[in-house]
């Protein structure tokens, strides 16, 4: 009996908190805005990654051929000639030729009327889709094909306009990245000034505990203990509200109906990542706190 009597004492000291409630009143609230913030820089730069993924897989095997010939029927047939030759290329998978009509209702809002008028010399254009893999390679022989043809003819790959948007949203992520490091460091700056506060007013307590033989590591845990549990609190609000934020800017994103920006989303692969963002917040503040209450009391002695 007095074995178990012992056990349970023994329990219930390593489970025992601080006597006074939580050792900062507003600690549990800082790291909450700090989880919050950290959850949407994650987001963005998961999403903006996920995005220019996407953009390099769609846009890589994908070209547009130009034909800019001034007269009318012979842009027409050279069209036509430049269609016949591409389907019967190796490494082409698809041939679409972009209708008249299409490209002056594209040119309308920039052009006028003028666009549609035929005054205007409007160059044919034949969308073309290639087969996975050497995208740059099946360009140029491309290029090499149809430059028979004509001089006139362009071969333009699509991933050459959006390669400075990959660029921008890369460095964009990145810098998303080096946002959440910071956080992180302000966080561990944050628990480190809390848990200098409580050993600082806990003085008196300390000493006792001392005196009754308690060792470093047994007070430095009660800090611990108390520390992750404000940590936990703080890091669930924040990334519920973040989550919250993410999901109302994601539908939003949605409804503009843009494909670039609908590009940028977070797939479930992304929200695991997310998730680890609360448990490594509370990892961190409890061996930040353990680290900076061991230090004290080592200086204490």
């Amino acid at each position: 009996m007095s074995g178990t009597r012992d056990r349970r004492a023994a329990a219930a000291a390593r489970h025992r908190l601080l006597p006074e409630g939580r050792v900062a009143g507003p600690m549990p609230w800082i790291i909450a805005i700090m989880m919050f913030l950290t959850v949407l820089a994650a987001a963005a730069g998961l999403g903006l990654g996920a995005a220019v993924r996407s953009m390099s897989a769609d846009l890589a095997g994908r070209a547009t051929v130009q034909i800019v010939e001034a007269g009318a029927e012979a842009r027409d047939r050279l069209s036509a000639r430049v269609a016949q030759a591409l389907r019967g290329a190796d490494g082409v998978a698809r041939v679409e030729a972009v209708e008249p009509a299409t490209l002056s209702d594209q040119l309308r809002p920039w052009l006028g009327e003028d666009a549609t008028s035929g005054d205007l010399p409007i160059p044919a254009l034949i969308d073309v889709t290639l087969t996975a893999g050497q995208a740059d390679a099946k360009v140029n022989r491309l290029r090499r094909l149809l430059s028979g043809l004509s001089p006139k003819i362009r071969v333009e790959p699509h991933a050459a306009f959006l390669l400075p948007l990959a660029g921008l949203l890369s460095a964009l992520g990145w810098l998303a990245a080096g946002i959440v490091l910071l956080m992180a460091l302000a966080t561990g700056a944050v628990v480190v000034l809390a848990a200098r506060g409580a050993h600082d007013s806990h003085r008196g307590t300390i000493e006792v505990l001392h005196l009754m033989g308690a060792t470093d590591v047994q007070i430095a845990r009660l800090f611990q203990r108390r520390i992750a549990l404000d940590a936990m609190l703080g890091s669930s609000l924040g990334f519920a509200v973040a989550a919250c934020v993410i999901l109302l800017l994601g539908a939003r994103l949605i409804a503009t109906g843009s494909e670039l920006l609908g590009a940028v989303h977070l797939p479930w692969s992304s929200w695991v990542m997310l998730l680890t963002l609360p448990v490594g917040g509370i990892l961190l503040a409890m061996l930040a706190a353990r680290w900076t209450v061991l230090r004290a009391l080592g200086r204490a002695l």
